[in-house]
């Protein structure tokens, strides 16, 4: 079973909250809210975006790579481990 099937409703939330906040930058721009405000609100979906990428690049290779927690190859678990770090602070 693929981790995105396994962790399937969580990912739906983060999406559905993804679309939410996407809506409210049209709303922002219908209105013709001030830049300031439109910029902070386009910086929140950027970060939510880059949280759900880590999230899912981390399954991936949890899944189709390697798993840190049960590789038996300790040199193996540990390249992942710190893949998944650089990962997670490239995606911040």
């Amino acid at each position: 079973m693929s981790h995105t099937t396994q962790n399937k409703t969580k990912l739906l939330v983060r999406v559905r909250r993804l679309k939410g906040q996407v809506e409210a930058i049209e709303r922002a721009l219908e209105a013709e809210a001030h830049c300031a405000d439109v910029l902070n609100l386009v910086a929140s979906v950027r970060g939510a975006f880059s949280g759900l990428t880590a999230e899912l690049i981390e399954g991936h290779i949890r899944e189709h790579i390697s798993n840190p927690d049960k590789d038996e190859n300790p040199e193996r678990a540990r390249g992942a481990a710190e893949l998944i770090d650089v990962v997670r602070t490239y995606l911040k």
